[in-house]
């Protein structure tokens, strides 16, 4: 067992300045089983601190006196599934679907535009990418943050998740309206791809957000206005896409100690 250092445990006893949210949950996860740092940790404690824990102690010795036991609901099944997956992803889910079936209709209804499919496939993924770890949206957040798993593995396993359920969605657009499965499929994952790194440097929501409205200036909206698709989504450009998604790809594990601290833009 490794325990903290005394510098660590001085700092976490005066409030964590300076410590991330890794290094303060490592140590509260260390002291619920380690009695020797516990007591290390209470002579640090200044006496307002000493005499808040005493009446919350008392407090709760009450409190538990008279309450019945609570039942326990979580199971390291459960926990594994949210490693994975942040149920309150659905709704985002859920809409992204619905604007790909928008896309496929006007397609239909408007065979003069352009493929609506194409220009919103590289971000109609953006929206679950960005909320696929963020304490503002999952309801765990903070129970899951404490895992070995969690930082940039676990955001490569949530954003896994959502093109698990967001690819198939898109191919089958793709194949119902006759587009190249290779110009819907690769600008997705390449957009995907620069939402993590990009997101590395300043939050995954804000990065998200960037990438979405510069493709709708620079692609979507001028494609639409001159009712012909971007030389970027022409057939052509299938090799530049391949390049981009490999590429960024690789730069995705270099930036793993940017998601050690979550801020809520993240």
């Amino acid at each position: 067992m490794t325990h903290p250092t005394t510098t660590l445990l001085a700092r976490y006893a005066e409030g964590g300045l300076g410590l991330d949210d890794a290094a303060l949950w490592s140590i509260e996860v260390h002291l619920d089983g380690c009695a020797d740092c516990r007591g290390q940790l209470a002579a640090h404690a200044t006496p307002a601190t000493t005499d808040l824990l005493d009446r919350v102690a008392v407090s709760l010795d009450r409190a538990l006196g008279t309450s019945p036991s609570p039942a326990r609901h979580r199971t390291r099944a459960g926990a594994v599934h949210r490693r994975w997956f942040a149920w309150t992803l659905l709704p985002w889910l859920a809409v992204t679907a619905a604007v790909l079936g928008c896309g496929v209709l006007l397609d239909a209804a408007e065979p003069s535009l352009p493929s609506l499919v194409l220009l919103l496939a590289p971000v109609a993924p953006l929206p679950g990418v960005a909320v696929a770890w963020s304490r503002q949206i999952d309801p765990a957040w903070e129970l899951i943050a404490t895992t070995p798993a969690a930082g940039l593995a676990m955001v490569l396993r949530r954003t896994l998740a959502v093109l698990v359920i967001f690819v198939p969605a898109l191919l089958v657009a793709g194949v119902s309206t006759g587009t190249s499965l290779a110009l819907t499929l690769l600008p997705c994952l390449a957009f995907t791809a620069a939402t993590l790194v990009l997101g590395a440097r300043i939050g995954v929501q804000r990065a998200a957000i960037a990438l979405a409205v510069t493709w709708s200036v620079a692609v979507l909206l001028p494609s639409l206005a001159a009712r012909s698709l971007s030389p970027v989504l022409q057939h052509g450009s299938t090799a530049f896409w391949a390049v981009s998604t490999v590429a960024l790809a690789a730069i995705i594990p270099l930036t793993a100690s940017h998601f050690r601290r979550l801020a809520s833009g993240n």
